[in-house]
């Protein structure tokens, strides 16, 4: 790139290439070898093409004469594919405490399940009020009851560990 030039997206083409020689590769994919980036440039401009530095690092550069609007189109293409591929991985909060009714739990640990299977953490958090604070074996009796019953279909990735009034866990699915 020249200096005192906006860089614009993409890489080096045509204009842009300033290295005297060039690994040239013509539009059918054959080898050229080295070749004098003038003869090269001539070469794109009279295949209607451009000449584009794909490996401007290189020494000399590896030059291919291709459509860079093309090229340009494509890569933009693979990247918005490999986004919309991607599984952003979240992590959902489950709330409890020491003394859960059964059927509170149960309806936590379906909770719990469904939102391995779909793929995202789980953060168990047994948080104690009052008096509770001196009973804190219970609540880690509770968090190590749900990592037994998840282990099928997690794994712990942070074990239980206090932190202030409350007890942490995080477990991940083990797909």
């Amino acid at each position: 790139m020249r200096p005192n030039q906006p860089q614009k997206g993409g890489p080096p083409a045509n204009a842009d290439i300033v290295s005297p020689q060039v690994q040239l590769i013509d539009a059918e994919g054959e080898n050229h070898g080295n070749v004098d980036t003038i003869i090269a440039k001539e070469m794109a401009r009279e295949a209607g093409l451009d000449l584009v530095a794909i490996s401007p690092n290189a020494k000399p550069p590896v030059c291919k004469i291709l459509d860079l609007g093309k090229h340009k189109y494509q890569a933009q293409k693979k990247a918005a594919e490999a986004r919309k591929r991607q599984k952003i991985i979240d992590v959902k909060e489950i709330k409890l405490r020491p003394n859960i009714d059964t059927h509170d739990y149960e309806v936590k640990m379906r909770s719990i399940v469904k939102f391995l299977k779909e793929g995202d953490k789980v953060k168990v958090t047994m948080r104690f009020r009052g008096r509770e604070m001196a009973h804190q074996e219970l609540g880690m009796n509770l968090l190590l009851k749900v990592r037994d019953e998840m282990e099928s279909i997690s794994k712990v990735e942070s074990t239980p560990r206090s932190e202030g009034r409350q007890m942490v866990m995080v477990l991940a699915s083990s797909k």
